[in-house]
C-alpha cells in the first residue's frame, strides 16, 4: 500500500483531517479529498466550502470565502484544479495540457475527467455523491468521476473506464478508490431508482434494504463496486466513510439541504520530487 506521507504530513501540519487515500496506487499518483475544516466559509458553509453556484444549484455562501477556500486548497496541490460543471450525467472530460487551461477558466459540462498529463489536476465536488477515485497501474494516466444515483445508474463509471481504455489504460490494469458518500443507513430511496438500477442489472437489487414501512435503503458504494467489476475493474480500495453520519467532518445535502461541498482530487505527479514547495495556509 502506497501512502502520501509527504502530503500527510503537511496536512497534520496544518491541522486538517482531509483525507490521502490509501490505496495501491504508484508513487506518482497523488490524491486528496476535502472536508469541512479549514476554510473561512460561515454558517451551514462552515468552513472549507468549494462549491459556487451554478445554474442547477443555488448558494448562500460568499463568492470571496470560496474565492479564499480554493486558494487555500491550491496550496496543496501542483496547480489548480479542473472543476466541473456537474450536471448527474455520464460526459467525461478528457484533459491535456491545452484544453485543461481552457477548462479552468470554463468548466467542463461533464461528471468525470480524465487525463495522461502530469501536474493536471481532476476534480469533482460533492455532498453525499459518491467521489471515485482512478489510477493506473503503470501511472500512465488518472481520472475521477462524481456518482450520484442518476450518474450511476446511467453509467458513468463505465464511461470513465472506457474514456481511460481510450488513453491506453485496460480495465484490469485500473486502481479504484471509493470516497466518502452517504451511507446504506441514510440514504432512502423511492422504488423508480431501485428499478433503474435493475433495468439493466437484475442483481442490483441485492444492494437494496427493502422497506418495512417506509422507503428502501440504497448502498450506493455496493452499486458501485457491482458497475467497476462488471466493467472489468477488479481492485476496488475505499468506502464505508458516511457523509450523513459525520455532521462534524462532511457536508451532507441530504441532512442540511443547505450546506457546501467538499472536493475529492486526483493527479500525476509533475516532478520526481513529488509536490511543488508550498507554504502551509
Amino acid at each position: 500500500m502506497t501512502v502520501e506521507a509527504p502530503l500527510a504530513e503537511r496536512l497534520a501540519r496544518a491541522g486538517l483531517d482531509w483525507i490521502v487515500p490509501e490505496w495501491p496506487a504508484p508513487a506518482a499518483v497523488r490524491a486528496l479529498v476535502t472536508t469541512r475544516a479549514g476554510g473561512v466559509s460561515a454558517g451551514p458553509y462552515a468552513t472549507m466550502n468549494l462549491g459556487f453556484a451554478t445554474p442547477a444549484r443555488t448558494t448562500g455562501d460568499a463568492p470571496s470565502a470560496i474565492a479564499e477556500n480554493r486558494r487555500r486548497l491550491d496550496g496543496f496541490l501542483p496547480s489548480p484544479p479542473v472543476w466541473l460543471d456537474q450536471v448527474h450525467g455520464t460526459t467525461v472530460a478528457t484533459l491535456d495540457g491545452a484544453n485543461a487551461i481552457t477548462a479552468r477558466a470554463v468548466p467542463p459540462v461533464a461528471d468525470a475527467a480524465v487525463t495522461r498529463e502530469r501536474g493536471v489536476v481532476c476534480a469533482v465536488l460533492t455532498a453525499d455523491c459518491l467521489p471515485v477515485l482512478f489510477a493506473d497501474r503503470a501511472a500512465r494516466a488518472v481520472g475521477i468521476a462524481h456518482a450520484g444515483w442518476r450518474g450511476l445508474a446511467a453509467g458513468v463509471l463505465e464511461a470513465t473506464v472506457a474514456a481511460l481504455a481510450a488513453q491506453g489504460v485496460a480495465p484490469a490494469d485500473l486502481l479504484v478508490w471509493l470516497g466518502p458518500a452517504i451511507g446504506p443507513a441514510a440514504f432512502e430511496v423511492g422504488a423508480d431508482v431501485v428499478a433503474a438500477f435493475r433495468a439493466t442489472d437484475p442483481g442490483a437489487g441485492a444492494s437494496f434494504v427493502p422497506p418495512a414501512g417506509g422507503r428502501w435503503h440504497a448502498d450506493l458504494y455496493a452499486l458501485a463496486r457491482r458497475r467497476l467489476a462488471a466493467a472489468g475493474v477488479g481492485s476496488v480500495a475505499g468506502g464505508g466513510l458516511c457523509t450523513h453520519a459525520d455532521a462534524a467532518r462532511f457536508y451532507s445535502y441530504r441532512r442540511e439541504r443547505e450546506t457546501g461541498r467538499m472536493a475529492a482530487l486526483v493527479w500525476l505527479d509533475a516532478t520526481a520530487e513529488g509536490l511543488r514547495a508550498h507554504p502551509v495556509p
